[in-house]
């Protein structure tokens, strides 16, 4: 992607959950999956459980990496 004369390169980074008893990848931003990392840490919980507790509570119509995205960008405000 192209800005100006500045090239921006964003590198997802795929990652493997067991959700609800099935298996799904979630390709996310390196910058996200550090935020929700970090959010894990502080909570003494995992990055695993994290992801399913926001998956648990994310309404049917919202995509789970955008919901993912937007728990990040919300915590670090």
């Amino acid at each position: 992607m192209e800005r100006g004369n500045a090239c921006v390169v964003s590198w997802l980074v795929k990652r493997s959950f067991t959700l609800t008893g099935h298996r799904t990848s979630i390709a996310l931003e390196t910058e996200f999956w550090l935020v929700l990392e970090q959010l894990a840490n502080a909570q003494g919980s995992s990055l695993a459980k994290l992801v399913i507790e926001i998956d648990a509570e994310r309404s049917a119509d919202r995509p789970l990496a955008s919901s993912l995205r937007v728990h990040a960008l919300n915590a670090s405000r």
